[in-house]
């Protein structure tokens, strides 16, 4: 197989909330993704109220300092635009210190306010639904200022600025921010689409998504390299990360029916059908999952941060280092 991929683990820190996983399990499996040089990045949930869960910066804190090789992040950050980004700046600063320049910040605009206890989650933290994309932007201009400028004057449509500054200074100069767009090109507004992939192409150090199928991937990613060109970048070389799930069984109707019910549980109160889980889950045998990745990789894909819709995390964890990223690496 000619095209290559680098994979990532994704830990369930909304699993402990749901009774899937412990605090002493996640670090376990991030010190054996550590340990097994087929994962190159161990990723963790972030969200307040909209899907309750262990706190993602306190949690990245632990995993530096039991890991280090891995690089560490978000996948995604979607409480971004609840978090002031002076606070912000200066806690990833310290996690990149404490990780020895190990950190990768996925931003993200947050779930709409109809979805989960999202609207819980904006009124309590004083975000209103239209401002989630505009916060994020402008979070992303202030955080690069922080980390590269010695004194920062800033005058923004939500933030004001006077001689702020981070010190210390992350290790990285400075730490990468990939920007989250999953827009859905058989479903979504065209003008919506655009907006969200132009926001990829302008501020991205890379890409996060949960699309699928892979020409659908392909599809949102050549338009992002169209977009990129048309602002004066590249995002040739940059990272295209898929977030994607696997449930490794020979049973491929057992592992489908387990994964609709593990997303069921934890995208509440969404329901998935089985078109969905198996277009967003690589389920069955070790080949059929590997085939179903690959797809993915051809179709561009230089990330798969990996998550396992299972209730045995240690068991999905052994297979799939041990029979089926072998096959893609």
């Amino acid at each position: 197989m000619a095209n290559k991929a680098r994979f990532g683990l994704t830990l369930s820190n909304r699993g402990v909330v749901l009774g899937l996983t412990n605090p002493a399990e996640i670090l376990e499996m991030a010190e054996a993704a550590d340990a097994n040089e087929v994962f190159d990045h161990v990723w963790v949930g972030d969200q307040i109220m909209a899907k309750p869960r262990m706190e993602s910066i306190t949690l990245m804190s632990a995993i530096a300092a039991r890991t280090k090789r891995v690089k560490i992040g978000p996948a995604c950050m979607a409480s971004f635009p609840s978090r002031h980004p002076v606070l912000f700046a200066y806690q990833w600063a310290s996690l990149d210190l404490l990780s020895n320049g190990r950190m990768i910040l996925a931003a993200c605009m947050g779930v709409p306010e109809s979805e989960n206890l999202a609207r819980l989650e904006q009124v309590n933290m004083g975000i209103a639904n239209r401002d989630r994309g505009p916060r994020m932007e402008e979070g992303i201009e202030i955080l690069r200022k922080l980390w590269a400028e010695e004194r920062v004057d800033f005058k923004g449509r939500f933030y004001n600025l006077e001689q702020a500054f981070v010190e210390p200074k992350p290790v990285q100069d400075p730490p990468p921010i990939w920007v989250t767009g999953n827009p859905r090109l058989r479903t979504g507004e065209p003008r919506v689409i655009e907006r969200n992939l132009r926001r990829v192409a302008r501020l991205g150090d890379g890409w996060m998504t949960t699309a699928y199928p892979p020409e659908d991937f392909a599809e949102l990613r050549r338009r992002i390299f169209e977009y990129a060109e048309e602002c004066g970048r590249s995002f040739e070389g940059l990272p295209c990360a898929l977030y994607y799930n696997m449930n490794v069984n020979e049973d491929r109707e057992a592992a489908v029916d387990e994964s609709r019910r593990y997303l069921n549980g934890y995208y509440t109160p969404q329901i998935y059908t089985r078109e969905q889980v198996e277009g967003w889950v690589a389920c069955g045998s070790p080949e059929q999952c590997a085939e179903q990745l690959q797809g993915f990789i051809d179709a561009g894909a230089t990330d798969i941060l990996l998550r396992f819709p299972s209730w045995d995390q240690s068991g999905q964890f052994k297979r799939c280092v041990e029979e089926v990223l072998p096959m893609l690496t």
